[in-house]
């Protein structure tokens, strides 16, 4: 059975400061890179890395298994970028070794996120986490803040938000009362907190270069995005303007419902541009539209039908709109809230019926079209 010891490097720390290319396989290439590495930088944890992936292939060679110890890296600054190259390298390991698992040597949380592509392509038998034992004199604290202010994403992450409120707690004390402030400060950090536990910030960093392949491959959903945005805030702004404006400002509960009403139709329109841009953007690239594409637009429009029907339903029993009158010639006919209620649940699940068969119909006549040829 042949294994790969990976020792993975997503930063690119080892093949920016050795230039050497990778992947890097074979216990000899790999013990000269260790040497390489340490001579250029022998604080660097990558050392302890390698030789871990090292010490990994050797015990895994005594024990009678068959162990390639490799070196992987991350070639661009992207982290799209660094995924790729270490899937890349991986499938070439694969191929010229022919293994059937892998040890993923790693020494940081930034190169574990690296291991579901590796599990994507091979069997991850174990993830060893090397941890570097500092001595007690080197553990001083000038060494801890020299390391620290030398870390670009801990530089990042923990001091730009405590620079900032620092610079804001004044200004809020001074301005309003130190209550204000203290909750000011506190609002802050949780926003930074949510930032970054909900990896907004990765999100993000992949945001301009999806932004810009978009605006390269000349896709319509761009456009309809941006005006999808536009009917948003038009709506948020309606809602708002209707709650505001409501008798004697009423009670909160009345002010949140008159704004989904009033704003649910425009937010509907803004989700159906932006669901016909995909649509069309679908068809040019692939020459038919998947069914669950083809379901967007009827979804948005029944969810956009019932929630209207739940809120003016609301408002008609709170006395802030006036009943619904249908006039027929010279009959004038009044519904009461429930019948309204009743004709906005029917319509929605009937628009929902409509669009899930229209998509059956229109997915069937694709296949039977690409069965014909």
């Amino acid at each position: 059975m042949s294994t790969l010891v990976l020792c993975v490097d997503r930063s690119n720390d080892i093949g920016s400061k050795t230039s050497v290319v990778m992947p890097v396989a074979g216990w000899e290439a790999v013990r000269s890179l260790v040497t390489d590495v340490g001579l250029a930088d022998p604080e660097d944890a990558s050392v302890n890395s390698l030789l871990e992936a090292l010490r990994v292939s050797r015990d895994l060679q005594d024990s009678g298994d068959e162990a390639i110890v490799a070196v992987v890296s991350g070639g661009t600054d992207s982290r799209v970028g660094a995924d790729r190259a270490i899937a890349q390298q991986i499938d070439e390991l694969i191929e010229r070794y022919g293994a059937e698992s892998a040890v993923v040597v790693v020494d940081s949380a930034e190169d574990e996120r690296a291991v579901p592509i590796i599990e994507s392509r091979i069997g991850v038998d174990s993830v060893d986490r090397v941890v570097v034992r500092q001595a007690r004199d080197i553990e001083s604290t000038y060494y801890l803040l020299k390391q620290f202010l030398g870390d670009e994403e801990l530089r990042s992450t923990v001091m730009v938000p405590l620079g900032v409120a620092l610079i804001v707690l004044p200004a809020l004390a001074i301005q309003f009362s130190t209550q204000v402030a203290m909750a000011g400060l506190a609002s802050l950090l949780g926003a930074v907190l949510l930032f970054k536990g909900l990896s907004i910030d990765d999100l993000l960093e992949d945001t301009p270069e999806q932004i810009r392949e978009a605006l390269y491959s000349g896709q319509l959903s761009v456009v309809t995005y941006v005006v999808a945005a536009g009917l948003a805030l038009v709506g948020a702004f309606l809602g708002a303007l209707s709650a505001t404006n409501v008798a004697g400002n009423g009670p909160t509960l009345v002010q949140a419902v008159l704004f989904i009403y009033d704003a649910v139709p425009w937010l509907a329109l803004a989700a159906l541009t932006a669901s016909a841009g995909r649509l069309v953007d679908e068809y040019i690239r692939d020459g038919d539209i998947p069914s669950p594409v083809l379901n967007l637009p009827s979804g948005v429009l029944a969810v956009g039908l019932v929630v209207r029907g739940f809120s003016g339903y609301f408002l008609e029993a709170q006395g802030v709109l006036d009943q619904f009158t249908l006039t027929l010639g010279t009959q004038t006919m009044t519904l009461q809230p429930g019948h309204r209620l009743l004709a906005f649940i029917v319509a929605g699940i009937v628009v929902s019926l409509v669009g899930v068969r229209m998509a059956a119909r229109v997915t069937d006549e694709t296949a039977e079209e690409a069965v014909g040829k």
